[in-house]
């Protein structure tokens, strides 16, 4: 997330959160970042996606206690969203605001022990939610496991990335309701074993997706033509938008990589 000049960004397996220059230089932001103290290593219990609300603070997905946080300025953390009717999240891992200003998250359950397995899973499917008005409701339901998430400019497409076991993008028609259409492929992946997945993706300003996924970024027009692919030397795993669309930041397994872009991205709903 582009914040204050800085990009802002999650080590999911480190549990904790830092911001980097575009100079270079990092700072630690929030150590546990994922709401627990001891995590076992090499699990996936640290802090995910953020995104920044209307009011200026930010809203911090935290897969170790299974949450939405809200971050103020001084850093606090407070919870936002946990529940669905009654039970626990799975472990909220993207986020978004729609451009009505409602918000959108997914809830693999990457965070658990055993996964889809886990027997700490309460809720009994991997969920797509938004929440508006103070109202939380289930858009989608039928994927194993969704993560990235994101917009068309017009806000009329949704676009969820499904990690696998089957590996694809899909599309949807967001209703005037909020409620979203049949879905339909946008790209799919050969089910092969690997471990680069189809994780963060995001739009640029004119509907072009820009996904990560088996064998790098690609850059897909809204007709479903892959236009380019971005192969770098580890797996990318999330984008930002920065410098007003003009450069994307791109975070890798050990590395934050940025590239100028001479089509501007979709600057998320609100900034700081």
């Amino acid at each position: 997330m582009w914040r204050r000049g800085r990009l802002w960004f999650s080590d999911l397996v480190g549990n904790k959160m830092y911001a980097v220059s575009p100079e270079g230089k990092v700072e630690l932001l929030i150590d546990k970042a994922g709401g627990l103290q001891v995590v076992s290593p090499n699990t996936y219990k640290g802090s995910n996606a953020m995104v920044t609300d209307k009011d200026g603070t930010v809203l911090m997905c935290q897969h170790g206690v299974r949450r939405i946080a809200r971050v103020d300025d001084e850093l606090h953390q407070i919870l936002f969203l946990d529940k669905w009717e009654g039970k626990r999240f799975n472990s909220p891992n993207d986020i978004v605001f729609a451009p009505d200003g409602a918000l959108w998250f997914t809830d693999p359950p990457f965070g658990l022990d055993k996964g889809g397995d886990d027997p700490a899973k309460e809720i009994p499917f991997s969920g797509v939610y938004r929440y508006a008005n103070g109202k939380l409701t289930v858009a989608i339901r039928d994927l194993t496991n969704p993560n990235g998430i994101g917009f068309s400019p017009d806000g009329k497409t949704l676009y969820v990335s499904n990690s696998g076991p089957k590996m694809f993008v899909n599309r949807y028609e967001v209703k005037a309701n909020g409620t979203v259409g049949p879905s339909s492929v946008f790209i799919s992946y050969p089910d092969q074993p690997d471990n680069e997945v189809p994780d963060g993706l995001k739009i640029d300003s004119t509907g072009n997706v820009w996904t990560t996924g088996p064998g790098g970024i690609r850059i897909i027009c809204p007709q479903g033509k892959v236009l380019g692919q971005i192969k770098l030397p580890e797996v990318a795993s999330n984008l930002a938008w920065a410098d007003g669309g003009h450069t994307l930041y791109i975070t890798g397994s050990s590395s934050i990589y940025k590239l100028n872009v001479s089509t501007p991205g979709e600057v998320p709903l609100y900034l700081k």
